[in-house]
């Protein structure tokens, strides 16, 4: 293989993608661009600008240097052609949202969605005739028959937030393909190193950068990746005009520091959350143990086709439903009570009443997960003393 054949691997992107320090002062770090505007050096250069016909920065709420490094490298790890950051995953869907739909158009999302994203969709949407339907898009045949005339963008997390169903992002692919429809794929869960929806034929990518991207509970973000002609009506329509999510320079050096080490960590999460998931499934106090690693998972076998490892999220009922989970979570002392996920810490918390309080019970019955679910994002933590620590909690 020559050289120029050769293409970089994941971490080597990663750490290198889209940033030439000699260009920079040999300034080993992206630098921080704290500035709001931008000079220009004529009157014309500005107008070239604006218009869109100059290369180059007009205001960081379209643009920042220390972004677009960010971006570029995110691109590059899902395999997208662009990627805008945000200031939050929230900022992220709803910018893609108000740009590419309007008055009229359907959206078709699975039943199983983060509690803001189900809120999104179940609440305030449709009180702007956007039309959302939901369906169990683990059975492609599901999202055959929601089809509507107007359905324009179909949305799904694989694995789902909080109960790890999977959808088959091929298969949905392919049912949006051939009804002109966009496949948008939450990939917070397993970040690009883990999935890349966009080689599975998905149409966008979005993300939450709160999570595993940035990977230390120190910061804010969001991202969608896709084509750019896409990825340009969302940054100066969604984000310019409607939203102004836009995410400051801290935080995308922060994200950058994150992607240097971010298929380290993913490694150490999944392989501490294998064996936990083993150990819990064998604890007579759990009644159910759902993660894509064990072989009692409904879709182990899509997993081991388009995962590259289980991630390190598990969810969990025990014997005895919510009064159980509540004084199993009160027990832990290593583990930290708390909501987000993807942090060095592991992080336990019950969704019903936290994350995914937007679903009342009724939903939550008709959209797949209980009152009893405990979630777990696994940490960087020893395996040892966390097995310690929940299995003792048990």
């Amino acid at each position: 293989m020559t050289e120029s054949s050769h293409s970089p691997g994941f971490a080597t992107t990663a750490i290198h993608h889209g940033y030439d320090p000699l260009a920079h002062h040999g300034a080993l770090n992206p630098p921080l661009f704290l500035t709001s505007t931008y000079a220009f050096a004529s009157a014309a250069e500005g107008a070239a600008r604006f218009a869109g016909e100059a290369e180059g920065f007009v205001y960081s709420r379209v643009g920042n240097p220390t972004v677009a490094v960010l971006e570029s490298r995110l691109a590059a790890l899902e395999g997208g052609e662009a990627a805008l950051a945000t200031a939050s995953g929230v900022g992220a869907l709803t910018a893609l949202i108000w740009t590419l739909l309007k008055t009229g158009d359907g959206i078709i999302a699975d039943q199983m969605l983060y509690g803001c994203t189900f809120g999104l969709f179940e609440h305030h949407l449709p009180r702007f005739d956007i039309e959302v339907v939901f369906a169990d898009l683990t059975d492609p045949a599901n999202l055959q028959a929601a089809l509507r005339p107007n359905t324009r963008l179909v949305f799904t997390e694989t694995p789902t937030n909080p109960n790890m169903r999977l959808v088959d992002i091929a298969a949905c692919a392919e049912i949006c393909r051939r009804a002109d429809a966009r496949l948008v794929v939450d990939n917070t869960y397993c970040t690009p190193y883990l999935q890349r929806p966009l080689d599975l034929g998905a149409d966008l990518v979005t993300h939450s950068a709160t999570k595993y991207l940035g990977g230390h509970g120190d910061l804010l973000a969001g991202a969608v990746v896709g084509p750019k002609e896409i990825i340009d009506q969302v940054r100066f329509v969604g984000v310019k005009e409607l939203n102004g999510a836009c995410i400051s320079a801290f935080d995308a050096f922060l994200i950058l520091r994150g992607l240097k080490t971010l298929n380290l960590r993913m490694d150490r999460h999944s392989a501490t959350a294998v064996k936990l998931a083993h150990d819990l499934e064998a604890h007579p106090a759990v009644a159910a143990v759902y993660y894509p690693g064990l072989d009692s998972h409904k879709q182990r076998n899509l997993a081991q086709r388009q995962m590259r490892q289980p991630g390190g999220m598990i969810a969990l009922e025990l014997r005895g439903g919510l009064a159980a989970g509540r004084s199993f979570m009160d027990k832990v002392k290593l583990a930290t009570r708390a909501v987000s996920l993807g942090d060095a810490e592991t992080l336990i918390q019950h969704p019903a009443s936290m994350t995914h309080a937007t679903y009342d019970p009724a939903e939550r019955a008709r959209h797949g997960f209980t009152d009893g679910l405990i979630r777990i994002s696994v940490g960087l933590e020893d395996y040892e003393d966390l097995k310690q620590d929940l299995l003792g909690a048990l």
